[in-house]
């Protein structure tokens, strides 16, 4: 070989060498990247974006993307521009592994999920998939994502359900309201609090924050320093992601994906899980709550009445589907399943994230917080509608009061006289013809206790005769000045002269447990805040409160404590029935004006790369407190389809990169000495709660200053807030708590009349208190009833007191699970045994109901 020769051959070598290693290094430096589109007709979505979209994936071949647009999008896209959403059709209808664009969200309004009900998600995903299969008859939903952090810890079961094989727990784009926690590993089996497990890419624990940044993480375009780091943790496909706002017109988010030697693959999410990283290791991750670290502008005015209207309409449409149930089986009435549609439209979109986030986003008398005023106005409208006409009886000699709910319950409702009946007067009688006691509360209105059956009704008849008092709970003003409030349950002592705080509480049937820590400085059911234009920190302890006695007895004891704080008066009024454990407040605060109250944020000093955010801390919030009587404090804490034992060490946080899951959904529970004795405390819409180590329960009452994007949160009018209080021996699960909390959201239903031929019934009944009828639904002929269990106990039997067909089990999308043995007791009684682990979800299809 002749040295020519031999430098030619080495030559060939060092260039087969040299492509080799690059080759390699271009295969150890690919990425994968999630594109597509976010938004909206009501978010985002100007009438050229299908058009767009559709040229978009016509010049760049290798370009995929994965939507999350809100399905109503469709109804107008379809009309403004028939040739492209034909043209979009044609593209979308490759639902395969390698189909370049995938559904993502079919959520019906993109809800951040965690701050609604467990039903109004299934409704979420049910809605709103049936809207695009209107559109899209091919749509196969396969993977869960979200630009925004639209997450809870129960999505698994209820995904699974739809029939979705995957999920993201990424947003990296989008975090202003949050972010989850960031979890080792490339993929994890996420696991919900029942054991559903769904395959999902985490955030990963390389996945920082972005530096001068609060609102992304280093995955939104796939940076070099971002795969690399991926890289070396060990994760073999990284992927990071952005879904754009529709409206963007840049096309590929991240051009053809090289860039710092980073070669970006785009991908579908389908495709990536199931082609891309199939056969790589997943750790199992059971999600709680508190990994969801997001937060809004707690506190806010607007932001408490968007949240207190979404879960009325929530609380009265379930209730109404069950009423029309009860009207359906029981006297034949027509189902009007086209008003309950229109319903749950309209409660959907108002738990938009939008509505939430930017809620005064939009034209004056057009912003989002206006949306939410129209839109669950008419849900409530449909609902109080729907009720009337299930009920409706023209014999006002009679009362008949309705329960929702899958517990029978005893409890005081209060009842509107017809004119021709004077309250002393009057007397109730039960279906046995025995005497209900009775209380006289003003010039038309009594109280009686009501004892009703399960999912059903009884009925009482009214008479006049001649009352007698009887003893029960009363109230006292004591020689010192305060006021007892006694039932056959507690003894509570008011200090007016310290701004009418709870000076004592006593549970007379836990062995006179007190529960007020009367060594805290801080009182029971004070307010206090920092009112920073106006000299700092305020407290209803700093004056003396007025009490005035409104009823006294003996079924019920209800007292208003009126005070100034910082100046503007408020009024709290407690009320306690006798044989309820529940103690009601309801607040009220006459605002002078728009004064500040939490940080202060001084002019020209707010940017939103600044991590420190004055919403954050709520310390410094109006906040009423509840030091409480209880040693080496615990905190449970409930949320859809879930309730959580906190580990945080406190839920205070100042910084958008230390975000902490302080949600109060429905309840928050404090128990002590080893779960001895708790304290639940609820409220009427979600919100933030406070709770540390030297540092009382506290529910978030009032914020008024900067938020997000500069705007300044204002107070405009009164605050109005209900809240609540259950002392009680044990955990939350052995006390009801869960029960309870249904118990305040789907109050008993008083009519006047009876509709029924029969004194009282129960519809359904479960065999435990814990385990929830979270809707009743009828399609036809066939009866849909979806139950949770928050309790221990796994075996449930179901008994109807109806005939059926055939009973099944079905998961949510339809799809038959098991068929169930019908078990008949009598010709109209029938039952069912089915298996349900805490926490989770189970619906039955009972077929030809009659």
């Amino acid at each position: 070989m002749t040295l020519l020769t031999r430098i030619r051959v080495f030559h060939c070598l060092l260039t087969v060498l040299v492509l080799t290693f690059c080759t390699l290094n271009t295969q150890a430096q690919n990425a994968w990247y999630i594109d597509g589109y976010h938004g909206g007709i009501w978010g985002h979505y100007p009438d050229w974006n299908t058009r767009f979209m559709v040229d978009m994936l016509k010049k760049h071949p290798d370009w995929k993307i994965n939507i999350e647009l809100e399905p109503e999008t469709w109804d107008r896209a379809q009309v403004v521009d028939p040739t492209a959403y034909a043209d979009l059709k044609a593209l979308f209808a490759d639902q395969s592994l390698n189909g370049r664009i995938e559904y993502v969200n079919p959520a019906y309004a993109q809800s951040y999920m965690y701050n609604i009900s467990g039903e109004s998600i299934i409704r979420q995903f049910s809605y709103g998939i049936k809207k695009i299969k209107e559109h899209f008859p091919e749509a196969a939903f396969t993977s869960y994502s979200s630009e925004e952090p639209c997450f809870t810890s129960a999505l698994p079961q209820v995904l699974t359900s739809f029939g979705f094989k995957y999920a993201s727990l990424k947003n990296p784009n989008t975090c202003f309201g949050g972010y989850t926690r960031g979890h080792s590993g490339e993929l994890v089996n996420w696991i919900g609090p029942d054991g559903t497990a769904i395959i999902t890419s985490p955030r990963y624990a390389v996945e920082q924050l972005a530096p001068k940044s609060t609102w992304q993480t280093i995955a939104w375009q796939n940076s070099a320093d971002y795969i690399k780091a991926a890289y070396a943790d060990g994760i073999k496909h990284p992927i990071g992601m952005t879904l754009q706002d529709a409206g963007w017109k840049g096309g590929p988010f991240i051009g053809n994906g090289d860039k710092d030697g980073i070669h970006s693959i785009y991908t579908t999410w389908r495709n990536y899980f199931a082609n891309v990283a199939k056969g790589d290791a997943r750790q199992d991750w059971k999600v709680s709550q508190e990994d969801i670290q997001v937060s809004l502008v707690w506190g806010s005015q607007v932001t408490q009445r968007i949240a207190q209207r979404v879960r009325e309409a929530e609380n009265k449409i379930v209730s109404a589907e069950k009423m029309a149930a009860i009207a359906k089986v029981c006297n034949n009435k027509t189902y009007p399943q086209a008003d309950f549609d229109a319903a749950w439209r309209t409660l959907l979109l108002s738990q938009h994230h939008d509505c939430w986030i930017v809620p005064y986003n939009g034209k004056p008398g057009d912003t989002w917080a206006d949306k939410v005023n129209s839109w669950t106005a008419f849900t409530n409208h449909k609902s109080d509608s729907i009720i009337r006409v299930a009920t409706k009886s023209n014999n006002d000699d009679y009362i008949t009061v309705y329960n929702t709910l899958s517990v029978s319950r005893s409890e005081a409702v209060v009842y509107d006289l017809p004119a021709r009946y004077n309250p002393a007067t009057t007397g109730v009688f039960n279906s046995n013809g025995k005497q209900i006691i009775v209380q006289a509360i003003n010039s038309n209105q009594i109280t009686f206790k009501a004892a009703v059956p399960a999912m059903g009704y009884s009925v009482y008849q009214l008479k006049t005769i001649q009352q007698t008092r009887v003893k029960g709970a009363h109230i006292s003003k004591l020689p010192n000045g305060n006021y007892r409030l006694e039932t056959d349950l507690y003894n509570v002592i008011i200090d007016p002269a310290h701004g009418g705080i709870i000076k004592s509480l006593i549970a007379k049937t836990i062995g006179n447990r007190e529960f007020v820590d009367k060594n805290d400085p801080r009182g029971f059911n004070e307010l206090r805040g920092n009112f920073y234009n106006d000299g700092g920190f305020k407290s209803s302890k700093d004056q003396p409160a007025k009490i005035d006695i409104i009823e006294n007895g003996p079924l019920c004891i209800k007292v208003a404590v009126s005070g100034l704080i910082g100046g503007n008066n408020y009024t709290q009024t407690l009320t306690l029935n006798e044989g309820q454990p529940r103690i009601d407040i309801k607040l009220n605060i006459d605002w002078k004006g728009n004064p500040g109250i939490g940080e202060d944020t001084k002019p020209g000093t707010y940017k939103w790369e600044l991590t420190h955010k004055p919403f954050y801390d709520d310390r410094n919030k109006l906040l009423a407190l509840f030091p409480l009587n209880l040693k080496h404090q615990k905190v449970y804490k409930n949320a859809p389809f879930d309730v959580t034992e906190s580990k945080l060490g406190n839920t205070f946080f100042t910084r958008w990169d230390s975000i902490k899951n302080n949600v109060i959904h429905t309840w928050v529970d404090v128990t002590g000495d080893n779960d001895k004795y708790g304290m639940t405390l609820f409220t009427d819409h979600t919100t933030s709660y406070t709770h540390g180590e030297n540092y009382p329960l506290g529910l978030d009452i009032q914020y008024s200053g900067m938020g997000l994007w500069g705007k300044n949160y204002t107070i405009d009018g009164p605050t109005e807030i209900h809240y609540a209080l259950i002392p009680h021996s044990g955990k939350w699960d052995k006390a009801g708590i869960w029960a309870a909390g249904t118990k305040w959201n789907e109050p008993l239903i008083v009519n006047t009349g009876k509709v029924a031929s029969k004194p009282g019934g129960s519809l359904i009944k479960v065999s435990d208190s814990n385990v929830e009828i979270t809707s009743v639904q009828l399609e036809g002929d066939d009866m849909q009833v979806r139950l949770f269990n928050a309790g221990a106990s796994k075996s449930i039997n179901v008994a109807f007191n109806f005939n059926a067909d055939k009973a099944t089990l079905i998961e949510l999308d339809g799809r038959e699970r098991q068929a169930l043995q019908l078990n008949k007791a009598s010709s109209k009684q029938n039952a069912v045994n089915i298996a349900i682990p805490r926490f989770g979800i189970r619906t039955i299809r009972l077929s030809n109901v009659k």
